[in-house]
């Protein structure tokens, strides 16, 4: 794993010990960014479920001005503060070892892009959609949603508040995004 562009380009990152997080690949990553590369910059970014914090610190590299991880697994939490050491972007992020959904219905922020890559198969995705959408004013009126799931697990979801707009597959990884109505 490494940094693809931006002030940290190049950098290794760390994996979680263990086999409780799925990073993703870089054949995800690198489309995922050239499709926000350019809305990156200066935006607040919520990383859900951030396992080795590769997003949402792909994100600051890139010139996002801030960055949120939640994790409840405290090797995660660790991981993503010694990647934010080696990329040097500590300063730019808050790491939160508390469960996503706590986070979700306490949390007062605005946030110009969510990222939501929970564990797989277990249906936390659709879950994690429903509490956003249940607190809509977290994400900004021209605010993106990205979730990253397996193909298999999507299933179209009737959300009040946002739109599905657009899919992107990539292997067995699956970007829906989302955007308010």
């Amino acid at each position: 794993m490494r940094v693809i562009s931006g002030s940290a380009k190049g950098r290794a990152l760390q994996a979680v010990p263990g086999d409780s997080t799925r990073p993703i690949l870089d054949r995800a990553k690198v489309p995922l960014f050239d499709i926000l590369r350019s809305f990156v910059p200066n935006k607040h970014i919520l990383d859900l479920f951030g396992g080795t914090g590769q997003i949402g610190i792909e994100a600051l590299s890139q010139g996002a001005a801030h960055c949120v991880f939640c994790d409840t697994n405290a090797r995660a939490i660790s991981t993503i503060k010694d990647n934010l050491a080696t990329t040097q972007l500590s300063d730019k992020a808050e790491v939160r070892h508390t469960d996503a959904f706590v986070y979700l219905k306490n949390s007062s922020k605005v946030f110009d892009l969510i990222f939501v890559a929970p564990p797989q198969y277990k249906g936390i995705w659709g879950e994690a959609m429903r509490t956003i959408a249940e607190r809509p004013h977290l994400l900004a009126d021209d605010g993106k949603i990205v979730v990253q799931i397996d193909p298999k697990e999507y299933e179209p979801l009737d959300l009040t508040s946002f739109t599905e707009d657009s899919q992107r597959k990539y292997g067995n990884t699956l970007f829906v995004f989302y955007s308010k109505n």
